[in-house]
């Protein structure tokens, strides 16, 4: 770290660099220590030098127009010619002189829906009740966490990571299941998630479709509507527009006592999903339901995320009020995460030419990648590392360097795919390779985002820029061609952000330039005191000129990355930091002198004092370091129902460095700082805070200050204590699964079954396009008698004359289905679907079965059974009709004679009547014992066998069996234990169904993979209590099976959301068999 002059009337304190990470104390003299050096000689300057009192008039006479209007007592004569425009935000977060925003009304003067001007926008972005807000958002599906004491977690998650929203898909098949059914309660309410967002501070972008895609079954359309509905899907159909009618009247009920005009977190409302105008009755139906949200009392803008770039619902029929684009640069193959795609490089041309007078909007940019099945499917550790910190950290600038205002990754928390959700080209797990992990944990890419998260939310100046241009035409001047520099620039403040990358985005080389950068001090080279500015490989920077922060803070320029820029106290605070291996520097001040500059190799830890007066603190820490701190926003006003948001209720935070998670933090009146979150390990606490913080304490428990320590970091609002994991955290253990009862469930294939109850499969006509392909006219597809999801039984009758020899059948399930089929109870063979990868896709099996000797009986009743898995209904593919997918038997005929009747059996109860109400329809399937709820807690096994999990089925059969257990947890209140059910990884011809306390958490495929860990969550889990756990196992093949399944400890992290509540009714026997 280099240390040059400042202007000597700067006051100067602690030119001895300090740091955090051990070396804190003198006596510890093995503390590498960087090298400090002050330079005034060797600095290159692009223009001549003056005395530093010619610098502060000349700094003053050109800024005083700048610093005008960001002062509250300007006299009102010079106020009332400032533009209009100016003065509804004022850059809060430069402006605030202590805690309390600056909220304006809303300007007339820009755009808005005409139903309310609490939500505008211009070119430039969105103005929320007059501010102007950047939306930095991640994609959140409230329904793939069925926990909604758990929904607080991700959403501090979301805030702890910078960012300000979430973007949330609902499900219509989830909510409205049969026929005016609308049902907002257990995980499907909406209120839950509209209390947290608002406890956490988060914005929240609705996306209810009625299309969603989501790798979701059916793409969200509810089961119902696929096999009821005759019309095309997803136009203006008089029965399609009937059919979604309940389900968005009650979204609508629900959302909209929660719009930001009612306090609330909504701040839109997106108009289904990925869609195109031009189709027959596709403009029209977005009219429809554009028209339904503008008769009745929804206010926020309507959006649209165009799957392409297809100008789609900019203008004319069915136009929404802000124009929306989704990205995914590296599409859905993680096979080879090293491998990129290039950066699109034509999004800014591209909004110019669509929407320019829109902010630029990305509702959904790839923040991971779904997995497939298959043994070759790369698993979603490959999809984390395919859109890792690198990625983001070059494909989200790209954005940035493009001027959007408005991003949304997809996802920031995938989630499970539990029960019937998913769509058939996926498995349970949608971890989806996102920041926070399925397990909740935070990841590597978790700590990425918070770096630029935190910046924006650092640099209002940034939330309102033009486009200058780049490097590539010559308006931005670098030194090597290697380099390629865009540059943005507030039109007001002057402030640029100059976004550099490689210019082969995919390149792994480190490339070393220079800039020419234009600033209020003049036209300068930059950097002066290190050689160059560095990228790393696979990298990008931002480095800012005329830079405001605070109240008086200002930075000439800056190689060197901002973590944080603000008002802490009566401080203007500034965080810097940089890689090890790369040099930087800043200049602090007006003059065209670097104040600081950082060496490469010479700098590991921090943090490190650069300046620490009255009124300024400066500090520098590696990335490292960096990535350790959080910032969380302290509380506003009580009475502001916007509290917890950044902008419109507080502009207060501090820095907090050490812990694995900081959730929040509350000043309280005595001046002690209460902060809550996470440790995953012992750590050191650093805080930097306003002068009033007398105290600290995390989770509750008073932390000692080390004043010394303290003093080494800062001189006013520092604090330095020790954080202990608790030695409990090693005692937390997963006991293991043992004690298993087992009960055979597949009585359908014995003689003398009675089906009586069963549905006859009669039907000769269907709204379903795809038809069959042979038989007698009869429709075998489980959605028209309404058995849609998972596993669905068939029983073909026919009376034998002796003739009957084979049964030729054609199966559709989707991809990686299977069907097992018996003549009488003799096993004939599994038809087998495919996926390798979303390669070899098989969604469908045409076979013949032979009948054994001796299988037929001739002159009675015999019964072909079918047990067929549907592995959910296919998205829109091409047509919207491909959502009413066949799943069933497509055909069937004899060799000889002829069928007399079709009887099948889904779930208890189907779609119109199921008994489970809590858990849902996608829950539970046909399996005997999923029709008796075997599943469910408290089911009474003592009368079955006892028969260990590992032994498969008796005799090695095939058929299907269910294996319970139960065991206790006893979880210490306090922590936050991870947990997942893991399966053996070897390759077997087997289906395993996964219960936990009767909720469907995973279907192990075992043949094709390539899930075998299983995630699952407090609330699911009893921790301080009983749990069932039940497998239905599919033996698909007549072999020894050996499935081997244990409950694991994944992580342990002290602290947590707390308040986490179980919703897992018993067994009745009401409803079932």
């Amino acid at each position: 770290m280099v240390k040059h002059d400042l202007p000597h009337d700067t006051e100067r304190v602690g030119l001895k660099p300090r740091r955090m990470d051990g070396c804190d104390f003198p006596e510890q003299h093995n503390c590498k220590m960087p090298r400090l050096e002050r330079h005034t000689e060797g600095v290159k300057r692009r223009i001549p030098t003056r005395q530093w009192t010619t610098w502060a008039l000349l700094s003053v006479a050109s800024l005083f127009s700048t610093l005008a209007w960001i002062s509250p007592d300007v006299p009102s004569t010079i106020a009332s010619s400032w533009p209009r425009f100016l003065s509804p935000s004022r850059y809060s977060a430069i402006t605030s002189r202590v805690a309390t925003p600056d909220v304006t009304a809303p300007q007339e003067l820009f755009s808005s829906n005409n139903r309310t001007n609490e939500v505008q926008w211009d070119q430039y972005s969105l103005l929320l009740q007059g501010q102007r807000v950047l939306i930095y958002s991640g994609e959140f599906h409230t329904f793939r966490l069925p926990v909604p004491s758990l929904w607080l977690d991700i959403l501090q998650k979301v805030k702890a990571a910078g960012l300000n929203a979430v973007s949330v898909y609902t499900h219509w098949g989830l909510i409205n299941p049969s026929p005016g059914v609308v049902d907002f309660d257990s995980f499907r309410a909406l209120q839950p998630l509209f209390d947290a967002a608002r406890v956490a501070g988060v914005w929240i972008v609705l996306r209810p479709g009625p299309y969603i895609n989501a790798e979701t079954t059916a793409g969200g359309i509810a089961h119902w509507v696929t096999s009821q509905v005759a019309g095309a899907l997803r136009t203006n159909a008089t029965d399609y527009r009937a059919s979604w009618q309940d389900y968005i009247q009650g979204i609508i009920a629900q959302t909209a006592p929660n719009q930001i005009t009612q306090g609330g977190p909504v701040i839109g409302i997106q108009v289904d999903n990925e869609y195109f105008q031009s189709g027959f009755g596709n403009a029209e139906y977005f009219a429809e339901l554009e028209a339904v949200y503008h008769n009745s009392s929804i206010v926020v803008p309507l959006t649209y995320n165009d799957p392409g770039e297809g100008k789609n619902f900019v203008n004319g029929t069915g136009a929404v009020d802000i124009y929306g684009l989704d990205s995914y640069p590296q599409g859905f193959d993680c096979s080879h995460p090293e491998s990129w795609s290039p950066v699109v490089t034509n999004y800014h041309d591209y909004h110019e030419g669509t929407n320019p007078s829109q902010p630029f909007y990305f509702p959904e940019f790839q923040g991971g990648s779904f997995d497939a099945w298959g043994p070759t499917a790369p698993g979603y550790a490959n999809c984390r590392e395919l859109t890792g910190p690198e990625f983001e950290s070059v494909f989200y600038r790209n954005l940035w360097a493009s001027n959007a205002k408005m991003m949304s990754f997809y996802m920031i928390f995938g989630g499970t795919s539990w029960g019937a959700l998913p769509f058939h080209g996926v498995y349970t797990s949608y971890d989806y390779g996102s920041a926070i992990e399925e397990s909740r944990e935070v990841s590597t890419k978790h700590t990425e985002l918070k770096l630029q998260g935190l910046f924006l939310r650092s640099s209002p100046e940034f939330y309102k820029t033009d486009w200058i241009g780049n490097s590539s035409t010559g308006a931005v001047k670098v030194s090597n061609s290697a380099t390629f520099v865009t540059q943005l620039k507030n039109p007001d403040t002057g402030a640029s952000f100059w976004i550099a990358r490689q210019t082969e985005s995919t390149s792994t080389a480190t490339t070393a330039f220079n800039l020419t950068v234009t600033t209020s001090a003049g036209t300068i080279k930059i950097p002066q005191t290190v050689p160059n500015v560095t990228l790393s490989g696979r990298q990008s920077k931002v480095i800012v000129t005329d830079y405001h922060y605070g109240l008086n803070g200002f930075i000439l320029w800056s190689t060197t990355p901002i973590l944080f820029a603000g008002r802490i106290g009566s401080r203007d605070v500034l965080f810097l930091y940089g890689d090890s291996s790369q040099g930087s520097e800043i200049a602090l001040t007006h003059s065209p002198s670097a104040s600081f500059g950082f060496p490469a190799n010479n700098i590991h830890g921090g943090p490190f004092i650069l300046e620490d007066t009255s009124t300024r603190l400066s500090l520098y820490a590696d990335s490292v370091t960096a990535g350790t701190f959080w910032a969380p926003v302290l509380a506003g006003d009580a009475s502001n129902p916007f509290l917890n948001y950044w902008q419109l209720g507080s502009n207060a935070t501090v820095l907090v460095g050490g812990p694995h998670l900081v959730r929040n933090a509350t000043l309280a009146a005595d001046g002690t700082l209460e902060l809550r979150g996470d440790l995953n390990a012992s750590t050191r606490l650093v805080v930097i805070g306003p002068p009033q913080m007398t105290g600290v304490t995390w989770n509750g428990v008073s932390v000692a200050n080390n004043v010394a320590a303290a003093k080494q970091i800062t001189t006013i609002g520092g604090f330095v204590g020790q954080l202990n994991l608790s030695t409990t955290a090693q005692t937390i253990t997963a006991p293991a699964l043992q004690g298993w009862k087992f009960q055979d469930s597949l009585p359908e294939i014995q003689a003398g079954f009675d089906d009586s109850n069963w549905t006859v499969a009669n039907h000769t006509s269907t709204n379903i396009p795809f038809k069959p392909y042979y038989g007698d006219g009869r429709v075998l597809y489980g959605c028209d008698y309404g058995f849609c999801e998972n596993v669905v039984l068939w029983r073909g009758h026919f009376n034998a004359t002796g003739l009957e020899k084979s049964a030729n059948l054609s199966i559709n399930g989707g991809e990686a289905f299977a069907a097992s089929v018996w003549l009488n109870d003799v096993f004939l063979g599994t038809a087998f679907g495919n996926s390798t990868n979303n390669r070899n896709i098989l969604e469908e099996t045409d076979q013949v079965f032979s009948f054994p000797n001796g299988s037929v009986s001739v002159g009675q009743d015999n019964v072909i059974t079918i047990v067929q898995d549907n592995m959910g209904l296919n998205e829109t593919q091409g047509s919207p009709e491909t959502s009413k997918s066949p799943r069933g038997v497509r055909g069937f005929k004899l060799n000889n004679g002829t069928f007399s009747t079709w009887k099948v059996q889904g779930k208890i109860g189907g779609y119109t009547d199921f008994p489970d109400k809590t858990r849902g329809v996608f829950n539970e399937g046909g399996l005997f014992g999923e029709r008796a709820g075997w599943h469910l807690p408290d089911f009474d096994t003592s009368s079955w066998a006892s028969r260990d999990l590992s032994t498969g089925l008796p005799n090695g059969t095939a058929g299907a069996g269910f294996f319970v257990t139960t065991f206790d947890l006893n979880v210490p209140s306090g922590f936050d234990v991870l947990m997942s059910f893991t399966f053996d990884q070897t390759s077997q011809p087997y289906r395993a169904l996964l219960f936990v306390n009767g909720w469907m958490m995973g279907k192990r495929v075992a043949n094709l993979g390539p899930q075998f860990k299983f995630p699952v969550h407090e609330g699911i889990l009893d921790y301080q209590g009983s749990n069932t756990v039940a497998v239905a196992l599919w033996a698909m093949e007549p072999v020894q099976l050996s499935p081997a399944l244990s409950l694991t400890v994944d992580t342990v992290l002290q602290g947590g959301v707390g308040g986490v509540t179980t919703d897992n009714p018993p067994w009745s026997s009401v409803g079932r068999i």
